[in-house]
């Protein structure tokens, strides 16, 4: 069981901490420094590494998350602070397949086509959504640890 709590811990970890990272440091830096279409190329690059470690992540938060439920009896049996974790944690993986699948895919077309309004539209929808999603990470953070 600890083996899990640690693969749960760093899943968790690696997105929450990457989104924090973008969203704190590196979005006013980019913001600063970079013209507006080298922004939406600089996100498109940054995105197509990071989004394969969200990848990672939620496979690993679920699948230790799961195991975990299994070994405590089912879902039932568990408190509901860990019920409340999960529910919020599903919504997030909702959210990012959200920006994965549309938000991110807009993002890719509208760059390779030198459309930068579009493009600067589906950046907007991506940092909105990443926003949300840090802040629900931040907040099952905070669940976890108060229990």
């Amino acid at each position: 069981m600890e083996i899990l709590k640690i693969l749960h811990l760093l899943g968790v970890v690696i997105w929450v901490g990457g989104m924090l990272f973008a969203y704190m440091v590196l979005r006013p830096v980019v913001t600063q420094l970079l013209d507006f279409p080298q922004q939406l190329k600089f996100w498109q690059a940054i995105f197509s590494r990071f989004f394969p470690l969200v990848w990672f992540s939620i496979t690993m938060i679920l699948g230790s998350g799961l195991h975990m439920v299994s070994e405590m009896g089912g879902f039932e049996r568990l408190p509901f602070y860990v019920n409340l974790m999960v529910v919020i944690g599903v919504m997030m993986t909702l959210i990012f397949l959200y920006v994965f699948f549309t938000a991110y895919r807009k993002l890719k077309r509208y760059v390779a086509s030198e459309e930068w309004e579009y493009a600067g539209i589906a950046l907007v929808q991506i940092r909105v959504l990443i926003g949300l999603n840090l802040i629900l990470g931040l907040v099952t953070i905070a669940i976890a640890v108060l229990g």
